[in-house]
């Protein structure tokens, strides 16, 4: 008896989240990756603080939802697993394509770019693969895919776009190791042009470093 894993394409739908409102008085437009286990409702409540008329915040959600705990009632949300990756991968990359020509986003505004924990691994493959010229790419308490190389990101120009790494100096899932080896690729594919900002606290999002980052 044999199995054989097939593959078929088929059109779905997903939702997004937006706050505020976008206008000419609009300077900044941030493009927000979740961690996993949220659903973009309830982390959009950490860009409360950024003033509404020049910010305003696109927050995708993640595809994969489930059942938090063993209680079925709370309800999270993952970007991908290490189940079939890079199909997952490319559907992730389709689904923000189609967000973004939805909101049809003028020229004339700076692109902020922030991944917070697996939506680091989402923020970063997206740069990677579209080369899009953000103002400022914030990568918050998560991995860059190891798959990831230097070549993939020479588009970058310095004197225009900032990368920022922040995470917590008790981040549980950040390990010596791990860091250490986290700051030799950030090194590498950002050829030592990334700012590292560490803060006081574990894996959690802090609005007044968001505050703070324009």
């Amino acid at each position: 008896m044999s199995n054989t894993e097939k593959t078929v394409t088929y059109t779905t739908e997903n939702t997004y989240l937006t706050q505020n409102e976008l206008t000419q008085k609009t300077k900044n437009v941030w493009l927000v990756f979740h961690g996993i286990g949220y659903l973009s409702r309830y982390f959009v409540k950490y860009f409360n603080g950024l003033n509404a008329e020049e910010n305003y915040i696109i927050v995708p959600q993640a595809p994969s939802k489930y059942y938090l705990k063993n209680e079925y009632k709370y309800v999270g949300a993952s970007w991908l697993t290490k189940e079939n990756t890079s199909m997952e991968v490319k559907n992730v990359l389709n689904y923000i394509d189609a967000v973004l020509e939805a909101e049809n986003i003028p020229e004339d505004v700076n692109l902020i770019l922030f991944g917070f924990s697996q939506g680091v691994s989402i923020a970063s493959r997206w740069l990677a693969s579209k080369k899009v010229n953000c103002k400022l790419v914030v990568l918050y308490a998560g991995g860059i895919p190891n798959e990831l190389t230097t070549e993939e990101f020479e588009f970058l120009d310095y004197s225009y776009t900032d990368i920022k790494i922040i995470y917590g100096n008790q981040d549980e899932f950040l390990t010596p190791d791990r860091l250490k080896g986290e700051k030799i690729k950030i090194d590498k594919l950002f050829q030592g042009n990334a700012e590292t900002t560490i803060f006081e606290g574990g894996h959690e999002v802090k609005p007044d470093i968001i505050k703070n980052l324009i």
